[in-house]
């Protein structure tokens, strides 16, 4: 019937296609609207992050090289975003090939974000831990050579864990519009592990002692603050200054932890053959929406962003010699 054929991926192939999953009207359009709106604003907002630590020299530190990693994970996040808005009516149109390169790249960009942020840990760890050698310890050579190997280790991992799935594309699949793929159950395993259980363990205990650094030195800082010299106010002022990017970065990473932990202990339990489908998007949706909110993060708390983004927005970059600017 012509009702059976609207229900169907691909109509012509009638006893092979799959059934597309069917929402109300309304339902459908509204998702289609906070999706795409979630993955305009993700690639518009980390855009301006790569492009402000790319072009001014004064922000290329450490640890904004970081976010730069970050943001460029995030910006493939919000691209890879519009593959999900096509999946909404339980279709995939773009072959076996495509599907299986989608969930390659999904789980690469993934793992270099988390890889990214115990990076992170690590460098607030050393800035706030042991402050007289951070300058020697983290460097920018150190710091573009751990974000190449995060992303090379990545790629490789995640590429060899996918390689059934890659020489074969749509093995899985059990009908035409599928788009399956099934990973080993102790590669499976290892790779939670690696990419998620390990790391955020990691990102909790360093975070846990550069916080109990910071609140002792903050309270030295407050015992002493009225003694100090010039000399002495400045090292204060340097200390502030690093307490500050270790609170923003803590945010960052706690907001991390809390979009992407649903999504894990989901997979980990199994339990997204017992939610219903409405509650499976959303932890998928809140994995996704992370990458959203560390722009804005930054923006509410680092004032070098909010200044780079309005000379970019003003076309002020495109002036000679606007990569020296004073921004932070």
């Amino acid at each position: 019937t012509e009702l059976s054929k609207a229900e169907l991926c691909f109509p012509q192939l009638l006893n092979s296609s799959c059934r597309k999953t069917m929402h109300p009207r309304s339902v459908s359009m509204l998702t289609y609207i906070i999706l795409s709106s979630i993955s305009v604003f993700t690639v518009t907002l980390n855009l301006l992050v790569i492009i402000s630590i790319s072009h001014f020299k004064q922000l290329h530190t450490p640890t904004n090289l970081l976010l730069l990693s970050l943001a460029v994970s995030d910006f493939f996040v919000g691209l890879l975003m519009s593959f999900e808005i096509v999946l909404i009516d339980g279709c995939w149109f773009l072959g076996d090939f495509m599907c299986v390169l989608y969930y390659v790249l999904v789980y690469i960009i993934t793992s270099a974000s988390i890889g990214t942020m115990v990076l992170i840990s690590a460098d607030r760890y050393v800035a706030i831990c042991d402050p007289l050698h951070y300058s020697t310890k983290v460097t920018q050579k150190t710091v573009k050579v751990c974000v190449c190997v995060c992303w090379l280790c990545a790629a490789v991992c995640h590429s060899l864990l996918m390689m059934d799935n890659l020489t074969q594309p749509g093995r899985y699949n059990s009908c035409y519009g599928e788009c399956v793929v099934v990973i080993d159950y102790v590669a499976g395993l290892a790779d939670l592990f690696l990419s998620f259980s390990g790391p955020v363990t990691v990102i909790t205990l360093l975070y846990l002692r550069v916080f109990v650094v910071a609140v002792s030195q903050a309270r030295y800082m407050r015992s002493h603050i009225a003694a100090v010299t010039i000399q002495g106010s400045v090292k204060v002022a340097a200390k502030k200054s690093e307490m500050k990017a270790a609170r923003t970065l803590g945010v960052v990473i706690v907001v991390f932890l809390i979009c992407l932990c649903p999504y894990f202990c989901v997979t980990l339990t199994g339990q997204d053959t017992l939610l219903n489908a409405s509650s499976v998007a959303f932890v998928i949706y809140l994995f996704y929406f992370n990458s959203c909110l560390n722009p804005i993060i930054y923006a509410f708390f680092y004032p070098w962003f909010r200044k780079s983004v309005k000379l970019i927005v003003t076309l002020q970059i495109l002036k000679p010699g606007s990569c020296e600017a004073m921004i932070a």
